[in-house]
């Protein structure tokens, strides 16, 4: 079975997702980019939190594999570069890589790694957060269920990478760079609308790997699996993210 997509559309991402930059905000304080400086955001999304780089005083360049993102981020008036994170072609050219929940994307850690590393100048640093060990346990269980039922193999639509502490540090270290600190903690997070909208938002991997007439069913299915550990009395709908953050440096 050939793995489904994920595609991202800028307008439905800021309707739905704003609250991934908002808890960036910080991370941006961990990075405390200096003016003058020179910093790449890896996985910039629709430039959101690159546009706040930019606003501390330095000169940030943004990258992401999704051209209606990037498309965004130049509207904010950003440098920003249809760049897949696993093929980062930059030397000695920046003080600092940050990157916020975009890694857990990037399946193949390694390369994402030694892209960033041949991208910092001696002495760089690098500032991330993205999901971690456990996150959204119970959100993929549902969807593989919901996908198992029609006969699918949710297992190999799973688009994402969650690393634990231990695993990550030993692939920085083994890239050269020294850890400086890395935490796994958990970060439950208020939706601003449906589980069917973040699911619409984040989901497409699975989703898009079943018949469009059984999209609407496999997100009821997955919504009533969770609603009882995850929706409030309200209708309020949580999801237990769980970040990984790590600050290193050469």
């Amino acid at each position: 079975m050939e793995p489904a997509t994920q595609s991202w559309n800028a307008a439905r991402y800021a309707r739905t997702a704003r609250f991934v930059a908002d808890f960036g905000e910080a991370l941006l304080d961990m990075l405390a980019p200096r003016s003058g400086e020179r910093i790449l955001d890896l996985g910039c999304g629709d430039g959101a939190l690159t546009q706040r780089i930019a606003a501390r005083g330095a000169d940030v360049v943004g990258v992401d594999s999704a051209p209606d993102m990037v498309a965004a981020a130049k509207a904010r008036g950003l440098d920003a570069r249809v760049i897949d994170g696993e093929a980062l072609d930059f030397t000695c050219a920046f003080d600092a890589v940050f990157s916020n929940a975009a890694m857990h994307w990037m399946r193949q850690p390694d390369k994402v790694i030694a892209g960033v590393r041949q991208a910092l100048k001696p002495g760089g640093r690098f500032v991330a957060e993205f999901g971690g060990e456990g996150n959204i346990d119970a959100l993929v269980r549902a969807l593989v269920a919901a996908l198992g039922r029609r006969g699918l193999d949710g297992r190999a639509c799973d688009p994402w990478y969650f690393p634990g502490p231990g695993e990550y540090r030993a692939r920085l270290e083994a890239h050269g760079f020294t850890v400086d600190s890395i935490a796994l903690f958990p970060r439950p997070t208020p939706l601003p609308g449906s589980l069917g909208d973040w699911l619409d938002t984040f989901a497409g991997a699975f989703l898009n790997a079943a018949p469009e007439a059984e999209r609407q069913a496999i997100k009821d299915e997955v919504a009533d699996a969770m609603r009882a550990d995850h929706c409030d009395a309200d209708g309020r709908w949580t999801v237990a993210y769980v970040r990984l953050r790590l600050a290193a440096h050469l």
